[in-house]
């Protein structure tokens, strides 16, 4: 199982705004250079972000993107739910009726604990931790 590339740009992109001295703005082109992502794609990403309450953007000489909060009220879990949608590692997680064995199925409550786990760890991880490691 593999995050989408899309979802792992966002996260760098999301990390390099972090990064800014007094919440500066950054032009996307500079964005995508630095974090060699595709200009045309990250200019997707950065709109899903904004939508999200995630990033601020603003037009012009001046514009730029900046993060909507302080990087320790972002999370992993929010940037890659915004890309990604909410987590869900196998179709029986969400809905154990899709699984032909249904309640029966060893695999069910692994899948579950599993992607519990996941998500538990992408919730408590913010950018302020990411920052501390950098």
């Amino acid at each position: 199982m593999q995050i989408t590339r899309q979802a792992d740009y966002a996260l760098r992109a999301v990390l390099y705004l972090a990064r800014q001295e007094n919440s500066e703005r950054a032009a996307t082109s500079t964005i995508a250079e630095e974090q060699n992502i595709p200009p045309s794609f990250l200019a997707k990403i950065i709109s899903q972000l904004s939508i999200a309450g995630l990033l601020h953007t603003s037009r012009g000489a001046r514009g730029g993107v900046t993060l909507a909060r302080e990087p320790k009220e972002i999370t992993l879990l929010e940037v890659v739910e915004a890309i990604d949608g909410p987590i869900q590692l196998n179709e029986c997680v969400g809905d154990e009726n899709s699984c032909s064995f249904g309640k029966k199925c060893p695999l069910h409550s692994v899948w579950c604990n599993a992607q519990d786990e996941l998500v538990t760890r992408l919730k408590a991880t913010n950018f302020a931790d990411l920052l501390q490691i950098a």
